[in-house]
């Protein structure tokens, strides 16, 4: 049990890490800084975002903290 949550804590840490590089190097069709092209991707593509990702592993590894302490 404590390994399962020790891996989504994992999961979340690649997820974040994945997501803050997809955010400095993605690519859209719309804006002119970079902050707006990652608002865009959101918008449109969720999850797959680097923006997305970046919220989705800060998520997973709340929720592996949570579950530490709630038994």
């Amino acid at each position: 049990m404590i390994i399962q949550k020790l891996l989504f804590i994992l999961f979340g840490v690649v997820l974040t890490l994945w997501g803050v590089h997809r955010i400095k190097t993605d690519k859209a069709f719309v804006g002119k800084t970079q902050t707006r092209k990652n608002i865009f991707n959101f918008l449109i593509m969720g999850e797959a975002s680097g923006l997305g990702q970046l919220l989705g592993g800060i998520i997973c590894i709340i929720l592996g903290v949570l579950s530490f302490i709630i038994k």
